[in-house]
């Protein structure tokens, strides 16, 4: 096929050599530089030298690629109009390929090309020309740049380089609904020639689907195409260059198109009518039965929503959605009783939840089914008349007092009678005792509510003859309140009474406290035994807020004459009957500061039992300060003391020696001449002179310390 397409070639390249040769010159000359026929001047301009023009001149620049054959093709002809035909021009060729893919003849110029080209590799090359004095080697013409095209063959396919393709496309769509674009390459020039003009058109997948020729785009062909009739078409496209003629390259591709889901299917029960049985002692709450209406949808189209929509069934029962199933699970709303009601009917309706407005013609997208339930008897334990009870009784009650009755009945049909008994496994049972076939509760013992208000037992019935069916019922015994308890003084915090206390003065306010409930200990009063002799030290005042007030009777207490009375009260309630009791309070005095605060009542406490007095005390810390005195005092006095005169050599006074030696009489006149305390030379002679040792000095019967008027003793040891 290539050698009749480059004969279709021959007469195009014909007439571009014909054009080659005629503008050749004008267009692919090169830009002149100064030659040696001119001469530039010192303005600027140039003198030219009147030689004859010359100039390049060349025809063909561009070869055939894909090149087969012995010879070595032509590419064309360098010639310059300075070559008289002569040989006396040699033409030199230099730049890309130069010397390996293009050879030059060195005398007539003409070009060729020794290998096979592929324009998809390189499109152009880019060479030098030169034309050179064969005997002098001077450059007859400047060196000049032209370029060699590779002229493109139609030699390359159209390739789909992303295929296959996968794609989707809704079932149900209308005709020419965009599926998917596909779009081939070629290698070949888009300039020159249809070789790389491609044309699409579909090999496979008709008359479902369809493509454009010249964008590639694939389009449905057929209306109302079914899912849930095919899901899956296999497309094969090809794409032709050559603008699709004859002779022209192609290639194809595989696209896999998949039918998504709509929601064009109601759903459909199977069946009518459902029937089911179920057991009265069936639990709240307990699956009953399911039933399932079948969609051909997928995911979300297919999901159902059950409803009871019959108020008998809806009261009794209710349905929900298993997510997985798509199943609707009937349970249990409220307990069963075959005595009462045997037999249940259910209408229940399955609705789609994304109902699609598109196919609202196909019909409701919804149905309904019919689900009967039959409630079976079973032998049933006795039911208590209530759920729990609360019964009450007075505390102190004898036994055998009644305290309240339970009731239980059988609720099959035969009405069995019901024994009752209370729970073994509580310890409440030591306190109750219930009739085994009235069910009247009974105390054992008289209770008492200060000591348990409350009692929690459990009372348990069954069948006569068949103790395996029983239940239980919780009943809460309240023990009521008497009047069984005398009330009494509360005593949180000891009662302190201040020295500096004065006649009606309100020592403490007190309180009382009862065991009995509220109603029977709400309100007391208070009072000072009768009995008693009045007490001179403090009386009380009943505050008829159920408070009572300690008064001082007298002025002035001391901790040291007495340090705690005894003060007893009379309280009593007001229950029925009243109730008395007594108290004794202990009122301890301490010193108190302003308003009443306590003062050293602890400290004191702890030094009285260590037997010492207050005056003891002071004198002790009378003591403690005076020698803290005298120490300030010596302190201050070592701190303040004079230092010695620092006496220098030119003073003309007499000097003043210190010492701290003992005088010896004569023998210290003898030790220390008294002349060198007159002269200061002398002094510092003898300065580290000692005569006398202190031995022989202390062995001196009677001796005094030296006394001279004229000495300054300052050092002194006390």
């Amino acid at each position: 096929m290539r050698i009749p397409m480059t004969c279709c070639l021959c007469p195009f390249l014909v007439c571009l050599c014909f054009i080659q040769r005629c503008y050749g010159a004008s267009h692919h000359v090169p830009t002149k530089v100064p030659s040696k026929n001119q001469t530039k001047l010192a303005n600027g301009e140039t003198e030219v030298h009147h030689r004859p023009k010359r100039g390049w001149i060349w025809n063909q620049f561009f070869v055939l690629e894909e090149h087969i054959g012995p010879d070595a093709q032509y590419v064309g002809k360098l010639h310059s109009n300075s070559d008289k035909g002569d040989g006396s021009v040699r033409y030199i060729l230099s730049g890309e390929g130069a010397g390996t893919i293009f050879i030059i003849d060195e005398v007539t110029g003409d070009i060729h090309a020794t290998k096979s080209l592929d324009r998809e590799r390189k499109a152009h090359y880019v060479l030098h020309a030169q034309a050179l004095d064969r005997n002098t080697e001077e450059a007859l013409e400047p060196k000049s740049e032209f370029i060699i095209k590779v002229q493109d063959i139609n030699d390359n396919a159209p390739k789909f380089p992303d295929g296959p393709f996968e794609a989707t496309v809704p079932e149900m769509s209308e005709v020419g609904t965009s599926v998917l674009q596909v779009t081939a390459t070629d290698s070949d020039d888009p300039t020159y020639g249809n070789s790389a003009k491609i044309v699409y058109s579909i090999l496979q997948g008709q008359p479902y689907f369809s493509v454009d020729p010249k964008t590639g785009i694939i389009r449905t062909a057929l209306p109302n195409m079914d899912r849930e009739a095919r899901e899956h078409y296999t497309v094969v496209i090809q794409a032709k260059d050559m603008a699709g003629q004859v002779g022209g390259l192609s290639g194809s591709t595989t696209i896999n198109i998949t039918l998504t889901d709509v929601n064009d299917n109601p759903p459909k029960f199977p069946q009518k009518n459902y029937q089911v049985l179920v057991l009265e002692s069936a639990e709240v709450g307990t699956p009953v039965g399911k039933l399932k209406a079948n969609d051909d949808d997928l995911g979300t189209n297919a999901d159902i929503k059950y409803t009871i929509i019959n108020s008998e069934g809806a009261n009794m029962f209710s349905i929900a959605t298993n997510r997985d199933t798509k199943e609707g699970i009937v349970s249990l709303k409220k307990p069963l009783n075959y005595e009462r009601k045997k037999t249940y009917t259910l209408h229940i309706e399955g609705l789609n939840t994304h109902a699609d407005p598109r196919f609202t013609y196909l019909g409701p997208f919804k149905d309904t089914a019919t689900l009967k339930i039959s409630v079976g008897d079973v032998d049933e334990a006795p039911v208590f008349s209530m759920d729990y009870y609360i019964l009450d009784v007075y505390e102190n009650s004898p036994s055998g007092t009644e305290v309240g009755t339970v009731t239980a009945r059988d609720p099959d049909g035969d009405n069995k009678p019901v024994r009752y008994e209370l729970d073994g496994k509580e310890e409440e049972e030591s306190y109750f005792r219930i009739d085994a076939k009235s069910g009247v509760i009974r105390t054992t013992q008289p209770l008492d509510r200060e000591d348990t208000p409350w009692h929690n037992i459990t009372v348990v019935a069954s069948e006569v003859g068949n103790p395996v069916l029983f239940s239980h019922v919780p009943v809460t015994v309240q023990v009521l309140d008497t009047n069984d308890n005398p009330p009494e003084v509360a005593a949180d915090e000891e009662v302190i009474v201040c020295e500096s206390s004065r006649p009606g003065q309100v020592i403490q306010t007190v309180r009382a406290v009862d065991k009995d409930d509220f109603a029977n200990g709400q309100r007391f009063s208070f009072a000072l035994p009768s009995q008693l002799p009045v007490n001179p030290n403090f009386t009380l005042k009943d505050n008829e807020d159920s408070t009572a007030s300690i008064i001082a009777r007298r002025r002035r207490f001391s901790h040291l004459t007495q340090e705690l009375y005894e003060l007893p009260i009379v309280v009593w309630d007001g229950g029925e009957p009243s109730l008395t009791g007594t108290s004794t309070l202990t009122l301890r005095v301490c010193p108190c500061q302003r308003h009443g605060r306590i003062r050293m009542c602890q400290g004191e406490a702890f030094l009285s039992s260590a037997g010492l007095s207050t005056g003891a005390l002071i004198a002790i810390l009378l003591c403690i300060i005076i020698l803290l005195a005298i120490v300030v005092l010596f302190i201050t006095l070592r701190r303040s003391k004079k230092e010695p005169l620092i006496i220098s050599e030119e003073d003309i006074r007499e000097n003043v020696v210190t010492y701290d030696d003992e005088g010896g009489g004569e023998e210290d006149t003898e030790a220390f001449d008294i002349v060198a305390l007159r002269n200061p030379a002398a002094a510092e002679e003898l300065k580290f002179r000692r005569d006398i040792r202190p031995e022989a000095r202390s062995q001196i019967p009677g001796s005094n310390r030296l006394s001279c008027p004229s000495l300054l003793l300052p050092n002194l040891h006390i």
